[in-house]
């Protein structure tokens, strides 16, 4: 029978998952529970077992989404105002 976690791990597993997508979210659940349950100093608190295994963990199942912006160029937030848009000034005695 498999040992139950503290909640406060349970509740942080539960966290990192959300950001994941539903096919890595169930395997690093999965992943998570085997991870932790082998520590020997799982009993120490929730912040060494995240720095220790679940942050790395976490990190292998996470892809990124693509960022759409840059398959469209840089974009220019242009709002045109009477200076830009009057003709060029003419200095005085310009020849």
């Amino acid at each position: 029978m498999p040992r139950l976690l503290d909640p406060q791990v349970e509740q942080l597993i539960s966290e990192l998952a959300a950001s994941l997508e539903k096919p890595a979210r169930f395997e690093f659940v999965d992943a998570a529970h085997a991870a932790v349950a082998a520590l020997p100093y799982q009993d120490q608190g929730p912040g060494l077992v995240y720095r220790a295994v679940l942050r790395p963990l976490q990190r292998q199942f996470f892809n990124p989404p693509a960022d759409e912006r840059l398959a469209y160029g840089p974009r220019r937030q242009y709002r045109g105002n009477k200076l830009s848009s009057a003709a060029p000034i003419e200095a005085d005695g310009a020849v």
